[in-house]
């Protein structure tokens, strides 16, 4: 594993500051950065990214900050563009007062990298389209200026660098308070259901209870349980059938009813496909 130097990059030690596009089109070896720190934001594609010892998916969009204390590397990249942003972590003391105190800036820029040293970590900040789409033409911008080294360009990227961080700063944060809001939206609706999974429910209704649309409904349970509502409502219902099949001498056609299923036929098809065998079956073999 080799040790990667900010002076490789750039001979300006009165500015040890580096940014580039990266276009990795071959895996990359496992490697450390010696006393800089870089920050990465994917611009296209996907590929995985392996921190120490463990591996996750990194795709268009994705941010995250890697300090010298860990070794990285990039695998299986498939179109993979990425913007390289390399300073010195002292860089980050023109942060105000006010910057330091915010829970974005401590996620992703302090707590995150020091975390992954520790354990397995992976970036939380994944940003939508249209902010991506803000940050590349910041880079660009940023990326210009340092090329073209105008008089002043050094106080211009420490300016604009600064401007770069409160921004992810900020969507880190706006990020992790969605995020706790689709927690509280499924736990509304995992608790309705909970209540109700005996009774006849609808989509419509579970949503309605929750109160967000179907569309999220169905996009926070396949975030959270990579599944469905109406999966998760049938799962209870059977789980609730295989109770009674042991406990009762209840029919196949009462307990079906009893379990939310108004058509005997449909809940036997339904439960020879989660457990292999039939209701009846599964109530001989207990």
């Amino acid at each position: 594993m080799s040790n990667v130097q900010l002076e490789w990059f750039t001979k300006d030690e009165q500015f040890p500051f580096f940014i580039q596009y990266g276009g990795h089109v071959k895996d990359t070896n496992l490697h450390k950065h010696f006393e800089f720190s870089e920050l990465v934001i994917v611009l296209n594609g996907n590929a995985t990214h392996i921190v120490n010892t463990e591996s996750s998916f990194i795709k268009k969009g994705d941010v995250f900050v890697i300090n010298e204390s860990n070794a990285h590397a990039y695998k299986d990249p498939h179109d993979f563009k990425i913007c390289n942003i390399m300073y010195r972590p002292e860089m980050l003391r023109y942060a105000g007062p006010d910057l330091k105190t915010s829970n974005g800036f401590q996620a992703l820029f302090v707590l995150e990298p020091f975390y992954r040293n520790i354990y397995p970590y992976k970036s939380k900040l994944s940003l939508p389209i249209p902010n991506l789409e803000y940050v590349s033409e910041f880079i660009s911008v940023m990326i210009d200026e340092y090329n073209n080294r105008l008089q002043g360009y050094q106080t211009m990227l420490i300016s604009r660098f600064m401007e770069l961080v409160v921004y992810l700063s900020r969507q880190y944060d706006r990020q992790e308070k969605a995020e706790s809001s689709n927690l509280m939206q499924l736990a509304n609706a995992i608790s309705y259901i909970e209540d109700h999974y005996l009774e006849p429910l609808t989509l419509e209704e579970i949503a309605s209870k929750s109160n967000i649309s179907i569309r999220h409904l169905n996009r926070i349970f396949q975030s959270y349980y990579q599944t469905t509502p109406i999966s998760y409502l049938q799962r209870l219902r059977l789980e609730r059938a295989c109770m009674l099949l042991k406990q009762t001498k209840l029919t196949i056609t009462e307990i079906s009813h009893k379990c939310g299923f108004n058509d005997s036929n449909y809940f036997t098809r339904q439960f020879t496909k989660a457990y292999g065998c039939p209701p009846k079956s599964y109530r001989l073999d207990r």
